[in-house]
């Protein structure tokens, strides 16, 4: 089965490459229009800047791609924001496969942005992707949200709560990091392998 992992440029394509592979999965890091449409399912990864991995995407021609794109697409963490219409962040457009915006989380003294580290999931719907790992904790690093509506299947809570985990159709996000959050988060890339094409 042949997976890419869109190469932006920014953030955790690394860590991501080397979670599948200890899965037994050999993924490929590209940003080839053509090879990320052939792919059985493509890994949207990211950290960092909303306006500057959307300006990657359009410009390398990967936002149309992705949009067209019929098999299990999955976010993570920036991937997951990416996904949306668009980010406070840089006013940044998405791609529109989920409706609303990303939105800064709270930054006071009692909720320091980033969110850095371990929150726990609450489910907010049964879905394939989560298959044991409700109420796990999972590893987040962010300044920004998702907001919860009804493609969220997990929340968690940082000043409010936030969308940790979203599916419609064939498109799936995770704004923790799976690739860092120990077994749970290897289960979590273990069920979208397992995922329908």
């Amino acid at each position: 089965m042949s997976v890419a992992v869109v190469k932006l440029g920014v953030g955790n394509t690394a860590s991501v490459l080397f979670a599948l592979e200890r899965l037994g999965v050999r993924a490929e890091l590209t940003d080839d229009p053509a090879r990320v449409a052939d792919a059985a399912r493509v890994i949207l990864p990211g950290v960092g800047a909303a306006a500057y991995a959307a300006r990657v995407l359009r410009d390398r021609g990967l936002d149309e791609v992705l949009r067209r794109f019929q098999r299990p697409l999955l976010g993570i963490c920036l991937g997951q924001q990416l996904l949306f219409e668009r980010s406070e962040e840089g006013d940044a457009r998405g791609l529109g496969l989920l409706s609303g915006d990303v939105a800064a989380l709270p930054n006071s003294r009692a909720w320091p942005s980033p969110h850095m580290g371990w929150s726990r999931l609450s489910e907010c719907q049964p879905h394939p992707l989560l298959e044991g790992v409700a109420g796990a904790y999972m590893y987040f690093v962010h300044s920004f949200a998702c907001p919860v509506d009804e493609h969220t299947i997990a929340s968690a809570e940082y000043g409010r709560p936030f969308a940790a985990a979203v599916a419609r159709g064939n498109v799936f996000g995770c704004q923790f990091h799976p690739e860092r959050s120990g077994a749970a988060g290897a289960r979590v890339l273990a069920n979208f392998m397992a995922l329908p094409c």
